[in-house]
């Protein structure tokens, strides 16, 4: 791989950790934020799920702690590049949710508040699918701590075996 690829995806991935990172400790920072709101704005297919998790607030309770330390987690692996494949799917996962909740096809976004004008494809779609595509790249691929640790576990294994005398 040439190394500006490597560069390229490093920034790619360093600034989608970073809104991830982001947007949870924005959640965190804010006083009394929760996700109840937005899930019981879905009208889409699995809206009934989102619907019956804001009608209970033990579930509210661990949607809340999952959403927010998942961006904060998920944002920082991204950023420092450490357990990329693990935080990717993790994401993707997360992303998948907040896409099925909030589609951006004709009708099912009418009356909420979004952030422009799209049809199927959205920022939350090319961000689910660069992370899909970050699961199946090599630790190499990226400059970051599990580059690192490839780097080192290669060396180790290489590394001559001392002789008893």
């Amino acid at each position: 791989m040439k190394k500006y690829v490597s560069y390229l995806l490093t920034g790619l991935r360093i600034i989608i950790g970073w809104h991830f990172l982001y947007e949870g400790i924005d959640k965190l920072m804010t006083s009394g934020w929760t996700a109840k709101p937005y899930l019981l704005g879905s009208r889409w297919i699995f809206s009934g799920l989102f619907h019956s998790m804001a009608a209970s607030d033990s579930v509210m309770r661990i949607v809340d702690f999952l959403n927010v330390w998942g961006l904060i987690l998920i944002g920082i692996s991204l950023f420092i590049g450490l357990l990329v494949r693990w935080s990717s799917i993790a994401g993707s996962l997360l992303l998948i949710m907040y896409f099925v909740a909030y589609p951006p096809i004709p009708g099912y976004t009418l009356g909420t508040v979004t952030e422009g004008s799209y049809l199927i494809v959205n920022k939350t779609l090319i961000e689910l699918v660069i992370l899909l595509v970050f699961t199946v790249l090599p630790a190499d691929a990226f400059y970051g701590i599990d580059r690192l640790i490839k780097i080192w576990k290669e060396e180790k294994a290489h590394a001559p075996i001392p002789s008893i005398k």
